[in-house]
């Protein structure tokens, strides 16, 4: 029944994809579209308040104004998480957060991480849920959004321009992120999910004992929340948590919102270069790399423990262990997978209780961060690894390189050397450096194999910008807060700078006609191709930390 449910889900999830693909396509490239009566007029209206001009920019200025989109709210919103002990919509009277954990916060979610040392219900009020981290899960997401159709029009224009960044940021929230976010929010009201401005609630049980029920403006949160592939919760049990997932329905939702956009940014792709097929070797080779994780995921949840056996129990009696029963294992893995793969962060499960394989499964697609991604951020990093690819089969051949027509040279792979060695070097120097320190071991609380995945996991995830945790690890703390919100800072932006870069040095070429010698991209050859440099990479990146962490401790069972 699991696995019918699983292959069911990923079936909506592609059909999905491919008119929400065009629909973006058409935001994209300003094609008419059904909400253009009303949507003209606000965007209009936006850009005359903002003194926002269409002008078309160039890769460096598309960067500066991102940049600048950025770092105003960033400050802004600093200011607000260390005041926010007034009383303004603060009914639970929630004092000030300490400036270590309030600089963490801020950039993981500015950066669309979403890593909290802090547990949500109890450490912001209700002004801050949703001035910064709300209104922060619309930013980091258009941003991301806007920075993958610029790239997309690097590689597949005829001009040096790749559009411009404020028209793209506004367009793509006013059309894509808030209409499907106020429907998503509608059906998780309906579904049970709070949505209020009440202060928390204290009951009386059926054991006569007093308990608080916190409430809040939770649905508006939850939507962009998944949508927007964020993944901080409003409630620190996350999508665990009856008032941010209550029932099996809203639990398929949002695995599908986590998954939407980031599909259909690679058929937005195809409609774009207009080359369908060259969308379809990525998103296949994206699919392939996607179900393996969640073969290995669930394969290894419902194997269990072999300790237990030795014991007379069964060995899948312990994989219940930080899991939720509505859920199980099935849908456990599946969402597991899905908020790793497209790097949301949110759980529905503890990813520390998993088995070590398949405790590897979310590490690894974090380490890879191409299997889907965030807004934009996997698809760009899989065409880096599909330039890659191109590179290598080229100098196998003896030939030149091309890719969508534009030559590759030196100038191009020296970029994408750089970018791929950053990430690894991120996440691989600050655990060194957690490891040698006594403020990075006092976080430790699993001695051993497991603890040194505590920390690998932790900066994979700052680095990925995914956010979800293993947790078990001390994080809030100077050390932690710090480090952490490094590796979410240049994990997100040197990757866009530098990716921004090989699309504006491809847009300056000239196209060049296909010819009999030219290596195919749009064909089954290719994907497996790219799939093979992919693992590799990642292999000879990161499976020492792999053998001395997950792999060791499964082991040791």
């Amino acid at each position: 029944m699991g696995i019918l449910e699983t292959v069911i889900i990923l079936i909506i999830f592609v059909l999905l994809c491919i008119p929400m693909g065009k629909y973006i396509y058409k935001v994209a490239e300003h094609k008419k579209t059904f909400l253009d009566p009303v949507l003209d007029k606000v965007d209009n209206c936006i850009y005359r308040i903002s003194g926002i001009t269409k002008e078309e920019m160039t890769w460096k200025q598309y960067i500066i104004a991102l940049l600048i989109c950025n770092a105003l709210p960033a400050v802004i919103a600093y200011i607000i998480l260390r005041l926010q002990f007034v009383h303004l919509l603060n009914p639970n009277h929630i004092g000030s957060m300490e400036q270590g954990l309030t600089f963490n916060t801020v950039i993981s979610f500015l950066t669309n991480t979403n890593l909290q040392d802090y547990s949500g219900e109890w450490g912001l009020s209700y002004f801050s849920q949703m001035i910064v981290i709300t209104f922060f899960m619309f930013i980091s997401a258009a941003t991301g959004f806007s920075v993958a159709l610029a790239f997309i029009r690097g590689l597949a224009g005829k001009k040096k321009s790749v559009g411009n960044f404020y028209v793209d940021f506004v367009r793509i929230i006013t059309r894509v992120l808030l209409p499907l976010c106020i429907v998503v929010a509608i059906f998780y009201i309906q579904q049970g999910v709070p949505q209020t401005l009440s202060p928390n609630k204290t009951v009386t049980t059926i054991e006569g004992k007093l308990q608080d029920i916190p409430l809040g403006p939770v649905a508006s949160l939850e939507s962009v929340k998944l949508i927007g592939t964020n993944g901080g919760g409003f409630f620190g049990g996350n999508s665990a948590h009856p008032f941010e997932n209550p029932t099996p329905l809203t639990n398929i939702i949002q695995i599908l919102s986590m998954l939407l956009l980031p599909g259909s940014i690679v058929v937005c792709f195809g409609h774009m270069i207009k080359k369908k097929k060259q969308a379809v070797a990525i998103f296949a080779a994206m699919g392939i790399l996607f179900i393996i994780g969640i073969a290995v995921c669930y394969a290894s949840e419902k194997a269990g423990n072999p300790v237990l056996s030795q014991i007379g129990l069964s060995q899948s009696m312990g994989n219940m262990e930080g899991k939720e029963v509505r859920f199980g294992i099935p849908m456990s893995s599946l969402f597991t997978t899905v908020t790793t793969a497209a790097t949301t962060g949110a759980v529905n499960n503890m990813h520390d209780s998993l088995t070590p394989i398949g405790g590897t499964v979310p590490l690894v697609n974090m380490m890879l961060n191409v299997v889907f991604g965030g807004k934009g951020v996997g698809f760009m990093n899989m065409i880096m690894y599909a330039i890659l690819t191109v590179f290598l089969c080229g100098l196998m051949v003896g030939r030149t390189p091309e890719y969508l027509s534009k030559k590759l040279e030196g100038r191009e792979i020296k970029l994408i050397a750089l970018a791929i060695i950053i990430h690894p070097f991120l996440i691989l120097m600050f655990s060194a450096l957690a490891l040698v320190l006594p403020q990075g071991v006092a976080g430790i609380s699993n001695p051993g194999f497991h603890g040194l995945t505590q920390i690998v996991y932790q900066y994979a995830s700052s680095a990925a910008n995914n956010g979800s945790g293993f947790e078990g690890l001390a994080d809030n703390t100077m050390f932690w807060n710090t480090t952490a919100g490094l590796a979410m800072l240049f994990g997100r932006y040197l990757s866009i700078i530098i990716l921004m870069a090989v699309a504006g040095s491809l847009a300056s070429k000239k196209a060049v006609p296909v010819s009999e010698g030219t290596f195919r991209t749009d064909n089954a050859v290719f994907t497996f191709t790219l799939i093979f440099i992919v693992i590799i990479i990642g292999a000879l990146t990161f499976f020492p930390a792999l053998s001395l962490g997950p792999i060791a401790e499964q082991l040791t069972l």
